[in-house]
């Protein structure tokens, strides 16, 4: 039996409140109505464990059929000069492992950090070090069946472009990239846009990681306006015609190589209008066979 990506969004939306829900646990229900299947819990302002709250949170996921990923604090530097920066990130991705256990999923997704005030290679060092000391620390707190997954950033002073997610990924095959098309696109300036650059990107995946990590890696996906030089400015809507990407062509390579990743959506307060925008997408590819 084919399977199929997963599509939803990161936190909750303006329609999802528009609605009259209040808390996230009434998220998984909503989703489910909605016809997506993934939900991105947002601790990027720090990590707050309620364990009821948490618990119930896991119960509906379940009972509608929802994947939970949970996205680390924002401040999360793994490439800090500072040795102090380093330990304490260590720390809050083990809090945030401990947080997507008990919410009953296993993905977390990570910042690398800054390299402005270093080389990129210098910074790709301290980022594999502090990676290694967590995935460590993970294994001690019998967390290590929990996917670390460094993200692409959208700014070009920051550590995170494909090539540099994919070597910090070879350290453990638990490990998965997070691909960010939108801030891929942004920090190069509108150069991750058509089928064929999408492609080469798919296949540097699997070059270096292999076939089954490019099945299921995990993905943030939104249009993202960006300025030359710095990069990544704002995320926008699907609605926005000015920049990019588009998520068709992206959809076509899915379904022709088989895979079968989750998509989270991080527009602008449409995350999940435009996740289910994303579906029909890909769902068009194999209507049309």
């Amino acid at each position: 039996m084919k399977e199929h990506p997963k599509f939803g969004p990161a936190g909750n939306s303006r329609l999802f409140y528009d609605k009259g829900f209040k808390k996230t646990e009434d998220a998984p229900a909503y989703l489910n109505e909605m016809g997506l299947d993934a939900y991105e819990y947002q601790c990027g302002r720090g990590v707050r464990i309620n364990e009821a709250a948490f618990a119930r949170l896991r119960e509906n996921a379940v009972k509608n059929g929802i994947s939970i990923s949970l996205h680390a604090p924002y401040y999360i530097s793994l490439s800090s000069s500072e040795e102090e920066k380093r330990l304490n990130s260590v720390n809050y991705i083990l809090d945030s492992a401990r947080a997507v256990h008990l919410l009953g999923g296993n993905r977390i997704v990570v910042h690398s950090g800054s390299c402005s005030k270093m080389s990129r290679e210098q910074a790709l060092s301290l980022a594999k070090d502090t990676l290694a000391a967590a995935l460590r620390a993970l294994e001690e707190n019998n967390l290590s069946h929990i996917r670390i997954c460094p993200e692409t950033m959208g700014k070009v002073n920051q550590l995170g472009t494909l090539d540099e997610v994919i070597e910090l990924c070879t350290l453990s095959e638990s490990m998965l990239p997070c691909i960010d098309f939108g801030h891929l696109n942004a920090r190069s300036f509108g150069n991750m846009q058509t089928y064929e650059q999408f492609d080469l990107a798919l296949k540097k995946v699997e070059s270096k990681l292999g076939r089954e990590r490019l099945k299921e890696f995990h993905s943030h996906f939104s249009k993202i306006e960006f300025t030359k030089p710095g990069g990544e400015k704002k995320h926008l809507t699907f609605e926005d015609e000015n920049f990019g990407p588009s998520f068709i062509p992206l959809s076509e390579l899915i379904y022709k190589y088989d895979l079968h990743p989750t998509f989270i959506c991080e527009s602008a307060g449409t995350q999940d209008i435009d996740s289910l925008a994303m579906k029909r997408m890909y769902e068009d590819n194999f209507k049309s066979k």
